[in-house]
This record gives C-alpha cells, sequence and structure tokens, in this order.
C-alpha cells in the first residue's frame, strides 16, 4: 500500500501547538493551495486543507511559520471519524505532515532553511 502526498500551498493562519497529557507536542493548521487551471473568464479556485505535525515537526512549525508562509509538506492522507453535536458520524481527511520546507524567501525573522 502506499499512502503519500506532497503538497504545496500558503498557511492560513499561525500554526497551533498543544501538548497531549503525555507532553507530546501536536501542531495544527490549514493550508490553501491554489489550482493551477482556470477556464477563460474565472478566477482560480483555491482549495482547503487541515494538516496536523507531531513532536519536532510540531515544534519547528509552530517556531518558524507563520500565516501567510509558503510551505512544502511531505505526508500522508488520514480519515479520521467523529459526531457532531446532533450525533451523526463525520469523516475529515487531514495531513499528517512528516517533513516540512520553506517554500518561500526568509522573512525580516531570519529564519531561512531548515
Amino acid at each position: 500500500m502506499l499512502n503519500t502526498i506532497t503538497i504545496m500551498g500558503r498557511l492560513c493562519a499561525d500554526p497551533e501547538l498543544r501538548k497531549t497529557s503525555n507532553d507530546i507536542s501536536i501542531c495544527t493548521f490549514r493550508i490553501a493551495v491554489a489550482r493551477d487551471y482556470t477556464r477563460d473568464g474565472e478566477e482560480r479556485e483555491t482549495d482547503f486543507f487541515d494538516v496536523v505535525a507531531w513532536r519536532s515537526t510540531a515544534e519547528f512549525l509552530q517556531r518558524y511559520f507563520t500565516k501567510g508562509r509558503m510551505i512544502i509538506l511531505t505526508g500522508r492522507l488520514q480519515a479520521r471519524n467523529w459526531y457532531d453535536r446532533d450525533n451523526n458520524k463525520r469523516v475529515s481527511i487531514e495531513i499528517i505532515a512528516e517533513s516540512v520546507y520553506f517554500a518561500d524567501s526568509s522573512r525580516e525573522d531570519g529564519s531561512g532553511a531548515a
């Protein structure tokens, strides 16, 4: 089986870092990915993806990435089942980030590539 994704987009907001009860870092964020193809007279469409990173990758993201930064990440897709307030079963598809890279030039904070 193969479950690998490589994607490039812009962060929609600053990554949020939390800790599990076992003190493991987890970071969640959303990226916007513009589609390459547009029809004449139409605006380019954008897709939005939820991303989750764990441990040192999560801490790296929270430290060096901010809203608007371009990011390249590799990882895998994961389906997560959950129930809403009305007890309806829902499914969320998330990207589990394994490696992250800067896709834009460094900003005034001095962070370049890692």
